[in-house]
């Protein structure tokens, strides 16, 4: 199946579709030579890969598998279409030049709430690379060959049942310990209401009342699924201190990022986008945070 969608304005399709990246090798998300981004999903209609490429100021999508019709009605959603800007306006100078140079930044939403999670609590107090590994040991034991003329490698999530089967030695072997395999586990039981929330604030509800589920996770799932301006990764081991520096040129914590960004409020995640847009970045003047590799505990 085809669709072809014309944003009404500026659109950086490469920016919406970025925070779905989950590192280099990630089984559900490609970028071919011609500029073209494959993305696998786990729609209501069943699995689906979905082929994005803007040409002439147009957004060309192609889509397989059973998922197919979803995925293309959805496809302007995921590239922000749905994103209102409305309220958001610009109070650091530094701020209003990555403004200036990115016009076409929307945050989308893909409305899938388990695809955005389980990565997410991969993550969870861990260095990116060894929560991407995990990841990818995971999908390419337990996803499906994505549908269609996909990229070879490319992987679907599997379904919440799934998730709640897998046997802890797989996920020793994946890299991922006792306590976040039994967060995803969890989480895995209450799928359908999670996938059933109609607001973010219903889902950050839901979210937190789950065991290892806490304000940072949260925001990142809602980031994602809701597409939401609003979700602040409090507690992320980097935010805060590219905040207070590109803001005030000094690190901050967590609540000193709330407060730069309190001016921002209904907009504080988009605000954090256009800080990591700046380049701005703290002198590294100590250790990095250690990778610990649980599959050898």
């Amino acid at each position: 199946m085809e669709r072809t969608w014309v944003p009404g304005g500026p659109l950086d399709a490469g920016l919406a579709l970025a925070p779905h990246k989950r590192g280099s090798g990630d089984p559900t998300w490609r970028q071919t030579g011609d500029g073209a981004v494959w993305r696998t999903s786990r729609t209501p209609g069943g699995p689906c890969t979905l082929r994005v490429r803007v040409k002439a100021g147009a957004v060309h999508g192609q889509a397989w598998g059973p998922g197919a019709e979803h995925a293309l009605e959805s496809m302007p959603a995921m590239l922000g279409a749905l994103d209102d800007l409305s309220g958001f306006s610009v109070r650091h100078e530094v701020l209003a030049e990555a403004v200036k140079r990115h016009p076409g930044l929307r945050i989308g939403r893909t409305g899938r709430v388990m695809e955005a999670l389980v990565p997410a609590v991969l993550e969870q107090k861990v260095v990116g690379r060894e929560a991407w590994r995990a990841w990818r040991w995971l999908l390419d034991h337990y996803g499906e060959p994505a549908p269609g003329p996909a990229p070879e490698g490319m992987r679907v999530v599997p379904e919440p049942v799934v998730w709640r089967q897998i046997p802890t030695w797989h996920w020793h072997r994946a890299g991922a310990e006792a306590v976040r395999a039994r967060t995803i586990a969890n989480a895995a039981w209450h799928a359908d209401k999670l996938e059933a929330a109609a607001t973010t604030q219903e889902l950050d509800r839901l979210l937190r009342a789950l065991p290892g589920i806490g304000v940072w996770t949260s925001a990142e799932v809602r980031q994602r699924a809701f597409g939401d301006p609003d979700a602040v990764s409090v507690g992320d081991f980097h935010l805060a201190k590219l905040v207070g520096y590109a803001l005030t040129g000094e690190k901050t914590d967590d609540p000193g990022m709330l407060r730069l960004l309190e001016p921002y409020r209904g907009h504080r995640h988009r605000a954090t986008i256009f800080v990591w847009l700046t380049g701005l970045r703290p002198p590294a003047r100590g250790p990095r945070m250690p990778a610990r590799d649980y599959r050898s505990f």
